[in-house]
């Protein structure tokens, strides 16, 4: 975070040629301030030990515990030999096992009371926690051990023992090697926060906070490092995104207000049914937006079916009834056709404006995709460029250089995790000034995400359901545990489908992939793989569909939908499914976003495990549409007590989004929930964690309105401006200018 030559350092002059390249390839490290910005994980006390019971399976982990037993076991008729260690910490214990050629060093060093470091990538294996092969390293210098503390090692003379971020190529205590090599220049590192916030928050100066958090003697040194770490975190974060804000004001749009007796009332006076009062509030903020004369940066979040598509469409309108056009970005082509079908109904003849038949006060409302015919591609480039369509719904394929508008006036982003900021810029570059811009997610995002990633965005929340959606009823299927089960599962879609509804059946892979024998290297890993933990490959949309048609569900309907079908083979399947022609539809997660088929009530996700806490909650928001109830089943092989299992039955108990993002955050920190387009913030988060650190996102947000509404250029704080100039390198600078 830091511009000093010192910290500039590049990592191969300090640590050597190998271990800089393993650094810079697996952990994204190149120079000193980066790796002295690599904190540890936690930290490992001499006296007490890791807890063993609460290890994340399928990830790579380090555990310091003492060797229980050791035995070597033969198989293959006595040819092959495996090494079994069982390590223990007092809260449970954990198999290791070496394999043949390998076992030897391991048995001689593995004697049963040995303390060790551990590492390696935690599996299950006969229903029981296993880590293959790991490295180890001997804690030779164990005040416990008879004659220990002579020969303590200098670099474990602390009590507190720091355990890092690591990979199979480079462990945590190989880590924490290099950062003693770096650690005399955290001496040099600029400190970004003001005087007067650091002095008002007691915090420590920068350069001890570096050295606690690397070497800390007491709990109480890590307690006071991390409090400073998070305030520069938090605090040049939100003073790049104050900036953001300061300079977005500074802009220039025009104000688009709706007419009296224009498309907007005539739309509104034809509705069937009366908004909810969310959305009334919600439009009411985007209509005192859209009215001022310098763009509007919203972020409209909703609960899956909350009516965003609704609030979006009324504020389109408006743009029309202004003289403006309005263009809405989805991230597919079943989604964008989707969104155009359901807009077109829901307008009526107000979508054909100019057609023999459309209305007075109508627009064109004008679909653009890349699968498009030449013809129809043609017709609409022309109706956008003349301002004939009003309203124009597509893909990245609006992005293209081609594409131009006659007055653009408002961009719609729907599911704004989806798309790179590169590209919502693009499309906000083709108006004559800056359009008006709506970001929409189903994601529910907690209020501390959204002030940390869309710190550039205000928000708007839509949290009430309209009438007439109905309750989902969730269930976790243990098809390992209790097979009976996944057989009853089969058959309440068999029931909902002779109640004349329809379902879903999701997979996490499409299937017929490439032969992996093809490729020796593949078929080896495989093995080997199969060998050390019995996992499975994830069940696949293609064979599943075939196992149901020609089993339980013998004589249905079943399709398949999935990514690597052409466009209009997708858009035919979504037709008959919409139809009802279609009883069963087998897909991967291309159902996940905006498919609205109300007659749909049961959805069966396969190997559950495998999908995130707000995937599986957008996916169970496809059924329970209509006025008969949902039902959701969550399909698993993991064992009860495993983290897995805690998850989905997690999902099963809430249907509030909100709620579930935290406890999907919680539990995978921020990176899935915060999406590829934000990478540059989440690598720069490194000590903040955005649900717990609430208050300190909260007030560093003020702090930093405070500082830039005083002096945006930041010309008395040179050293803040250096932070920035190092956190916005050039990614993240993109990120942040195209927020």
């Amino acid at each position: 975070m830091d511009l000093v030559p010192a910290l500039e350092e590049p990592l191969k002059k300090v640590v050597g040629p190998a271990t800089a390249k393993v650094m810079a390839e697996h952990l994204d490290l190149h120079t000193v301030g980066d790796l002295l910005h690599h904190y540890p994980r936690k930290y490992a006390e001499r006296g007490e030990l890791t807890r063993l019971a609460d290890l994340p399976l399928d990830e790579h982990v380090t555990v310091v515990a003492q060797v229980a037993t050791a035995r070597i076991l033969t198989f293959n008729g006595g040819r092959g030999q495996r090494l079994e260690v069982t390590i223990t910490d007092g809260s449970g214990q954990l198999q290791l096992v070496f394999f043949g050629r390998g076992i030897h060093k391991p048995h001689k060093d593995l004697l049963p009371g040995t303390r060790a470091m551990f590492a390696g990538k935690a599996s299950v294996f006969n229903r029981k926690m296993q880590l293959a092969h790991p490295a180890y390293e001997l804690l030779k210098g164990d005040p416990d051990t008879p004659g220990g503390a002579e020969e303590a090692v200098d670099s474990w003379a602390g009590a507190l023992i720091p355990i890092y971020p690591a990979t199979a190529k480079l462990e945590s205590w190989k880590i924490a090697k290099s950062v003693d090599a770096v650690l005399p220049s955290a001496q040099e590192a600029v400190d970004p926060l003001p005087p007067s916030l650091r002095d008002g928050r007691a915090l420590i100066p920068l350069p001890e906070a570096l050295l606690k958090i690397h070497r800390p003697h007491t709990k109480a040194d890590i307690a006071s490092a991390r409090d400073r770490l998070k305030w520069d975190e938090a605090f040049v974060l939100q003073v790049a995104l104050a900036r953001r804000r300061y300079a977005d004001a500074q802009l220039p749009a025009i104000a688009r207000r709706p007419r009296d007796g224009g498309l907007l009332d005539a739309f509104d006076a034809k509705l069937p049914f009366t908004l909810t009062e969310g959305q009334e509030k919600v439009s009411k903020e985007i209509f005192d937006d859209l009215a001022t004369e310098h763009p509007m940066h919203r972020l409209l979040q909703g609960e899956v079916g909350s009516g965003k598509t609704m609030v979006a469409l009324r504020a389109m309108l408006a743009v029309v009834d202004a003289g403006g056009q309005a263009a809405m970005l989805a991230p597919t082509e079943v989604l964008a056709q989707q969104h155009h079908r359901s807009i077109t109904e829901m307008m009526g003849e107000l979508a054909e404006g100019g057609m023999l038949g459309g209305s007075d006060q109508g627009t064109k409302v004008t679909l653009l995709t890349g699968s498009m015919g030449m013809a129809a591609r043609r017709q609409a480039l022309l109706d956008l460029v003349t301002g004939e369509a009003g309203i124009v719904i597509g893909t990245h394929a609006l992005i293209e250089d081609k594409v131009q508008f006659h007055d653009l006036g408002l961009v719609v982003v729907d599911e704004q995790h989806r798309f790179g900021v590169e590209q919502r810029d693009a499309l906000r570059g083709k108006g004559k000034q800056p359009p008006h811009l709506l970001v929409m997610t189903a994601t529910p995002i907690p209020r501390t995400v959204a002030m940390t990633v869309f710190g550039d965005l205000e928000t708007s929340v839509l949290d009430q359901l309209p009438a007439g959606r109905s309750p989902i009823a969730s269930h976790v299927v243990p098809a390992e545990d209790k097979p009976h089960f996944l057989a009853r599962a089969w058959e309440r879609v068999r029931e909902e489908v002779e109640n004349g509804h329809q379902a879903y059946v999701v997979c996490p892979r499409i299937g017929d992939d490439v032969d992996e024998a093809a490729d020796p290297k593949k078929a080896k890993k495989k093995a080997e793989e199969e060998a050390t933990a019995e996992k499975r490959p994830p069940l696949a949309v293609i064979e599943v569909a075939e196992q149901l048609a020609k089993g339980p569900l013998q004589g249905l309907k079943v399709e398949v939908l999935h990514g690597r079908m052409q466009p209009d083979d997708k858009d035919a399947v979504m037709r008959r499914f919409a139809a009802g022609e279609t009883q069963v539809l087998v897909a991967t997660t291309v159902i996940e976003v905006g498919v609205n088929v109300p007659n749909a009530t049961a959805m069966v996700i396969m190997d559950a495990d495998r999908f995130g806490v707000s995937q599986l909650h957008q996916l169970r928001g496809r059924v329970g549409r209509g006025a008969a109830p949902g039902l959701c089943l969550l399909v698993t092989d993991m064992p009860e007590a495993s983290p897995a299992r805690a998850r989905l039955g997690a999902v099963a108990a809430t249907l509030d989004g909100f709620e579930l993002s935290r406890i999907d955050l919680e539990q995978r920190r921020e990176g899935d929930v915060l999406g590829q387009a934000q990478s540059g913030v989440r690598s720069s988060l490194r000590m903040l964690a955005v649900i717990e650190d609430e208050e300190i996102i909260a007030e560093a947000r003020e702090e930093a309105v405070a500082v830039v509404a005083a002096d945006p250029d930041l010309e008395h704080l040179p050293e803040l401006r250096t932070a920035l100039d190092a956190l916005l390198d050039d990614e993240r600078e993109q990120y942040l200018d195209k927020g």
